[in-house]
């Protein structure tokens, strides 16, 4: 009975549908949440993932400071586009790529590893690849546009072709569409970036998009439910300038 009951958990996080079995044979399903509690992101894990589906009513991209823990209607949070210099103060200009936050559109730096980006704007996200100005725009044009640009490993179901060398080592994080539905997806260790970039087809994303990691860029935090709050490695610098950042 409890084999049966994990497997169940891990086919409703996926109400659209179920990841590919090979990524699911030896997952585990993990619940951060009672179930009388509300959840806010759910969490799955295999082997060498960890998958964060947030459940949101609305994402931005918030530049300058990070979104505070106080914030009870932030659920998830972590960091986007490349940073140019470790500035003490922040300006636009020192991320990288031009972006949309609170459906401002700001002008970054010329970034070669940004061969794509993502955007949100009425109520629908894109993975857009290589030209993705004009998105941008259209999401300044609505209420609620945001937009970055980074470098783009999964588009429309094909791998993409990194700027980032496959032998990097690192604990990697990526911005995922897997089954209809967002989520954000890490390595639970250090792996080569090549690695990471199989794992993520293997879990079935169909699109998926780099996130800035590396000590320090790699803190970011999430809310299982409204009284738990998890972070995600520990804040080492103030130097960070974006956010993606979920709403409940």
């Amino acid at each position: 009975m409890k084999n049966f009951v994990g497997l169940l958990l891990v086919s409703l996080l996926f109400s659209c549908g179920k990841l590919n079995d090979a990524s699911i044979q030896d997952a585990e399903s993990v619940s951060d949440v009672a179930q009388t509690e509300e959840c806010y992101v759910e969490k799955q894990t295999t082997d060498s993932l960890i998958i964060l589906i947030p459940k949101y009513s609305r994402i931005d991209l918030v530049c300058g400071e990070m979104p505070s823990q106080s914030d009870s209607n932030v659920i998830l949070t972590a960091e986007a586009a490349y940073t140019g210099e470790c500035l003490k103060e922040f300006k636009h200009s020192n991320i990288a790529g031009h972006h949309v936050s609170n459906g401002e559109l700001y002008k970054g730096y010329k970034c070669k590893s940004n061969t794509g980006a993502f955007v949100y704007y009425n109520d629908t996200w894109k993975f857009l690849y290589e030209e993705y100005y004009s998105e941008l725009v259209k999401a300044v044009e609505s209420e609620d546009g945001m937009g970055f640009g980074q470098e783009m490993i999964i588009h429309n179901g094909k791998r993409k072709e990194t700027v980032r060398p496959c032998k990097d080592t690192n604990v990697y994080r990526a911005l995922c569409e897997i089954n209809n539905r967002l989520c954000i997806v890490e390595s639970k260790n250090r792996i080569p970036f090549g690695k990471f970039c199989k794992l993520l087809v293997k879990a079935g994303a169909t699109n998926a998009i780099y996130l800035d990691m590396g000590v320090g860029w790699n803190h970011a935090w999430y809310r299982p439910s409204a009284n738990e709050l998890i972070e995600l490695h520990p804040k080492k610098h103030s130097y960070c300038t974006n956010w993606i950042t979920f709403y409940k």
